[in-house]
């Protein structure tokens, strides 16, 4: 599910660059891996488990961006009759990590992927995350092979996995993507991302999903200053994410046959949330008529204008009651739907990036081979859903340290500044004081000050903003 991206450029000496290096310190973020690790997986990358069944004559091709080494997917579509035939594969990181080795208690450790703006912190080291487990282009990789046969609406009617070997053809990136099919150019096995994944999105729609087209937000330095500027997702992003749900649909119900999983499961949003957001709409100044649903709205929204970016990057706060669900021995939970994907689904397809999934793909080769699952992943499973909780409060507060850093190095030089804002939250253990989201730039920040109410519109004055050492804070004008 979507976060909250942000980018930064610059050069590593400028200043917003080297607070979030101080950051990553503060919050005692490792930046390398331990020797043993280290030498672990240099082995490991040298002497991979390499499955029996070959499958590299098939032409797959990844689609990331451009900068990215970590390809978790490859896949290959093509016509079946009158539907469709979904080959995903993903990579294998059991192959490399053995259960009980240095390589996997640091993993369990780190549990997933940090995203900073400038860089990221990895799960995995370089030599097997950017090198010898990922699906780089022709290299003969071990996979977790999927198959998923659909009809000619997109459903699916039959599902396979298997691990397997594989070699990508062509590493793609969104806009290259989206462009051959634009101009009509792509291959049948890239212009058929277009048609799967439109069939797939009005599936969404069908059954009351959401996928929020959240908008990355890039940070440049321009004469001593920080700009905000955002990058819509194109067509093709959305795209590429429905053939990942696909397979994460497809993985939670073979487990739920099965009678032993892991689940990625989400409540319905509490009416506070959804009122917190009604709040934020009137401060972007986005009409949400009351006879208007949440999923409703969702789809009216123009990524590429920047009120409409900066609210569906506050959409993501519905996503903060997700957690991992674990079931076995046919006892299921008594949640096993995930509210914005609208049906049973798990993370199976980032495995080089989060824990849970190196877990799940087993469960689920399990589950189709008609066979138990291996006793390291059981062993492991009740003590997922807390690890991977720990590490989703960890990637929680980076990202919300590096939102305050980075508005705090936008604001910096607008200290006296008025601005128009709306009240979205007020503290429960602080008086007088609150959130507010200004209307441009459209950042949030504290408010302090006497008598606010919830929802109100006010010229609110920055009274401090220093990246670093002080998040921005804003007084009653």
């Amino acid at each position: 599910m979507p976060r909250r991206p942000i980018r930064v450029t610059g050069a590593p000496e400028a200043p917003l660059r080297v607070a979030l290096a101080a950051l990553r310190d503060s919050l005692g973020i490792p930046e390398s891996f331990p020797a043993g690790v280290r030498e672990e997986a240099e082995r490991a990358a040298k002497a991979p488990a390499l499955p029996s069944h070959d499958a590299t004559d098939i032409p797959f091709f990844t689609v990331d961006p451009p900068a990215s080494d970590d390809l978790d997917q490859a896949m290959h579509l093509s016509r079946r009759g009158t539907g469709y035939r979904v080959r995903y594969a993903i990579a294998d990181v059991a192959a490399f990590v053995a259960p009980g080795g240095a390589l996997d208690a640091e993993a369990h450790r780190r549990v997933n992927t940090l995203y900073f703006p400038d860089r990221q912190i990895p799960l995995h080291p370089a030599v097997l995350g950017e090198g010898a487990a990922s699906l780089l282009p022709g290299q003969p990789r071990p996979s977790v092979l999927w198959t998923l046969d659909l009809d000619a609406e997109g459903r699916t009617v039959a599902v396979d996995v298997r691990r397997a070997l594989v070699r990508s053809r062509a590493k793609l990136d969104y806009a290259g993507v989206q462009r051959r099919i634009d101009d009509g150019t792509a291959e049948e096995p890239v212009a058929l991302l277009g048609e799967i994944g439109r069939a797939r999105e009005a599936l969404e729609v069908e059954r009351g999903g959401i996928s929020l087209n959240v908008p990355e937000q890039e940070i440049t330095e321009r004469d001593h200053t920080y700009e905000l500027a955002y990058r819509a997702p194109l067509p093709a992003d959305g795209w590429n994410a429905q053939i990942s749900l696909l397979t994460g649909m497809a993985a939670a119900d073979l487990m739920l046959s099965a009678g032993n999983g892991v689940l990625r499961t989400l409540p319905a949003a509490p009416d506070g949330a959804v009122a917190r957001l009604r709040r934020t709409a009137t401060a972007l100044h986005i009409e949400w008529p009351h006879h208007v649903s949440y999923a409703a709205l969702i789809r009216t929204l123009d990524p590429h204008r920047p009120r409409h970016a900066a609210f569906l990057q506050e959409c993501t706060t519905l996503l903060r009651g997700a957690g991992y669900t674990v079931f076995r021995d046919g006892q299921l939970p008594a949640i096993t739907t995930h509210a914005a994907v609208a049906a049973p689904y798990t993370h199976c397809t980032a495995p080089l990036r989060r824990l849970a999934d190196r877990y799940a793909c087993e469960l689920c080769l399990a589950a189709a081979a008609g066979h138990a699952p291996p006793d390291w992943v059981l062993a492991a499973l009740d003590a997922l859903p807390r690890q991977m909780a720990e590490g989703s409060r960890r990637a929680a507060n980076v990202e919300r340290e590096c939102i305050d850093l980075v508005e705090a190095a936008l604001l910096e030089d607008r200290v006296g500044d008025l601005f128009e804002a709306c009240v979205v939250e007020l503290s429960d253990h602080q008086p007088a004081s609150g959130t507010v989201q200004l209307a441009s730039p459209a950042v949030i920040g504290r408010i302090e000050g006497e008598h606010l109410t919830l929802g109100q519109r006010l010229r609110v004055r920055l009274t401090r903003a220093d990246p670093g050492t002080a998040k921005a804070l804003f007084v009653p004008a």
